[in-house]
């Protein structure tokens, strides 16, 4: 399968793990399941996957505005762990503290035509 369209979203807030639980599911799919399973899926990583799988979608259509959308497979999900965002302090005993650390993730999808 070749590659059509690609799309990511980088600094996005939320652990790469958690984000990976989601990307497994929708590997390997047809674009409109994908997009079904991200839509009905109540986890918070869902929502910003499913703004990724658009934006692959919508890069698609701009290349090739012929293309047939229920031939598209998410060919890959990938996503990495971005930097981590001390935000505040937080108090520990004898007097030490640890930071509070929000991490972040960048989510790439790529999108690849379906044979036969």
């Amino acid at each position: 399968m070749e590659t059509l369209s690609q799309a990511s979203a980088r600094y996005v807030r939320g652990g790469a793990t958690k984000v990976r639980l989601v990307a497994n599911t929708i590997r390997g799919c047809a674009v409109s399941d994908a997009l079904g399973r991200l839509e009905l899926s109540k986890r918070r990583a869902a929502r910003d996957l499913l703004k990724v799988v658009r934006s692959a979608v919508a890069n698609a259509e701009n290349l090739d505005p012929g293309i047939d959308i229920d031939r598209l497979v998410v060919a890959e999900v990938y996503v990495d762990q971005g930097p981590s965002l001390p935000m505040r302090i937080r108090p520990q005993p004898m007097g030490r503290a640890h930071p509070i650390i929000k991490r972040t993730s960048h989510i790439t999808v790529k999108l690849a035509g379906k044979k036969g």
